[in-house]
């Protein structure tokens, strides 16, 4: 049985996604406390000198600036976006929901990174697959998300569903490849103000999830 039915693949949005993403937006889309904890996650997940894959990123990175690395490649929609990066050894362009076969050999990455964009994988199960395959035995991804999405470009999946929903969804992209052993979850709900706060404008921290997967080694 596939892992979503082409109505949960769909998109309010059913335009190319490098349409989309053609002009550059040099934000970011979650808040401080959230790239607080994406960049520890990273610095305790992470080992220094490895060969690291940051697919559908942009201008930031989020890994901590006292760990350096052997090579990070960045992937994403945005030339502009990507170039300006400053973590990026090298980084190409590539729509993964029209071509998901990644432009590398086997076992080439220690780690591979998805931050607050997975909810737009029209085919996560090919994605995930193609990961498997660069990723060295033993090598880490590390899936993070909050509840922001550009909600037009959102799979229907993602949409319609809640935050524990979004979980379980991402460890059954990793739960479709064999090569993943046990999905490991990381929850911070977040913190909400009261109602009287937000009217002055101050708002709540964004709530923070990660999933985790490590390659077998056989």
């Amino acid at each position: 049985m596939p892992l979503l039915n082409p109505d949960q693949r769909s998109k309010l949005d059913p335009d190319n996604d490098s349409d989309f993403y053609s002009s550059p937006r040099f934000v970011t889309h979650v808040d401080d406390n959230f790239i607080d904890q994406l960049t520890e996650l990273y610095r305790q997940r992470l080992q220094p000198g490895t060969r690291i894959l940051d697919l559908m990123s942009s201008w930031v990175s989020h890994l901590p600036d006292d760990v350096s690395f052997a090579h990070v490649e960045g992937h994403g929609l945005n030339e502009a976006e990507l170039a300006k990066n400053p973590r990026f050894d090298h980084y190409f362009v590539q729509n993964l929901n029209q071509d998901p076969a990644l432009p590398f050999p086997d076992q080439e990455f220690d780690a591979v990174l998805i931050a607050v964009s997975v909810q737009y994988l029209q085919y996560p199960e090919a994605v995930f697959s193609e990961i498997a395959r660069i990723l060295k035995p033993g090598g880490v991804v590390i899936v993070s998300f909050s509840n922001r999405m550009f909600y037009q470009k959102a799979i229907a999946a993602w949409r319609d569903g809640t935050d524990a929903s979004h979980i379980q969804l991402v460890k059954s992209y990793f739960q479709a490849v064999e090569a993943f052993g046990k999905p490991e979850t990381i929850v911070k709900p977040g913190q909400s103000l009261p109602a009287l706060l937000q009217l002055f404008g101050m708002a709540g921290n964004d709530p923070f999830y990660a999933v985790l997967a490590t390659k077998m080694i056989h």
